[in-house]
């Protein structure tokens, strides 16, 4: 979990538009939903999946958020390394995104 919330907090601070080499292109067509306990944390994972252009929504019960979300067009990051680009990857299919990577 932290890690994905470090992943997430890096999109955040990237500049908007990439001059790497490397590109994942990712996308989710179906909602799916992310259970979290802490605030800050849904906090964070919603900015960072509205960053990279997915659709959002925000329900709290029984003593959780749920983030649920989706990205029905193809949408592609643009990242300068190959390390990069495999953990983008990585993290985009934990959150069960179909994805794509070129060089």
């Amino acid at each position: 979990m932290i890690r994905m919330i470090v992943l997430a907090v890096a999109l955040m601070t990237m500049p908007a538009a990439f001059a790497g080499d490397e590109i994942v292109r990712y996308q989710l067509t179906e909602w799916k939903a992310k259970h979290i306990h802490d605030t800050k944390n849904a906090d964070t994972i919603s900015k960072t999946l509205k960053k990279l252009g997915c659709e959002l929504k925000q329900e709290q019960h029984n003593g959780h958020i749920d983030v649920k979300y989706r990205c029905p067009k193809w949408k592609e990051l643009k990242l300068d390394t190959h390390d990069e680009a495999h953990k983008w990857e990585k993290w985009l299919k934990e959150y069960n995104f179909k994805t794509e990577h070129k060089h």
